[in-house]
């Protein structure tokens, strides 16, 4: 569900978002994403890729963090490359 958010609120999140999204580090995980995305091809369709097991999974899956939560689950585990 989408957060309720005021317009001023909402104007001042996109803003924190995008300012995060272009960090050095987010970006080289962006384009490793992309990366294997194109080397995949039809493996990767309706998939994401989880960095820590080195394979393609469900986006359930991955983002559930394989049932452990994710808090656990952090910046030293993710391999890029």
């Amino acid at each position: 569900m989408a957060q309720r958010l005021s317009p001023q609120a909402r104007r001042d999140k996109a803003a924190r978002d995008k300012a995060y999204a272009m960090t050095p580090d987010r970006r080289e995980k962006k384009a490793d994403s992309q990366r294997r995305r194109r080397a995949a091809g039809d493996a990767a369709d309706g998939k994401d890729y989880d960095h820590k097991d080195g394979r393609w999974e469900s986006p359930a899956q991955n983002r559930g963090n394989d049932g452990q939560g994710t808090k656990k689950e952090g910046k030293a585990n993710y391999r890029v490359k």
